[in-house]
């Protein structure tokens, strides 16, 4: 069992672990460059808004797979990509979770230490399997 925020004794749900473990695996799978592990998980028909454009979003499997080698160059460079905290909250078919990472450089992480990218995550259930079905990653904006 775990606490949530308010203190009160929470368990959690088989459904809310797979998910957890699919989304730390996405994003050990980012910070290792491993594209064909990133896109593992994800729906067909997947629609994404991201950081970099296009700020329209992408939709399907193809250009999601297509956005990450630019990503993975400027990782290579030393960036982190760590998750920080990560809340899943699953019903029968649908779920979405929201997580804080550390994603950056050292020097940006230096410069802006709290800064946290924000990721939401729409999954839904199709055969018994979890797929991520939205992803939104954005930074705040001062």
């Amino acid at each position: 069992m775990e606490t949530d925020r308010e203190g009160r004794r929470a368990t959690v749900s088989d459904d809310e672990t797979q998910i957890r473990t699919l989304i730390t695996r996405w994003a050990d799978a980012v910070h290792r460059g491993d594209l064909d592990t990133v896109l593992a998980g994800h729906a067909e028909d997947l629609v994404m808004y991201d950081v970099p454009a296009p700020h329209e979003g992408i939709r399907g499997l193809a250009a999601y797979r297509a956005c990450w080698p630019p990503f993975f160059a400027w990782q290579a460079q030393g960036a982190r990509f760590d998750i920080d905290t990560l809340d899943v909250t699953a019903g029968r078919d649908v779920a979405y979770a929201h997580a804080l990472l550390r994603c950056g450089t050292p020097r940006e992480l230096a410069e802006s230490p709290t800064l946290r990218l924000r990721l939401t995550f729409g999954l839904r259930k199709e055969h018994g399997r979890w797929l991520i079905a939205h992803e939104h990653h954005s930074f705040p904006h001062d």
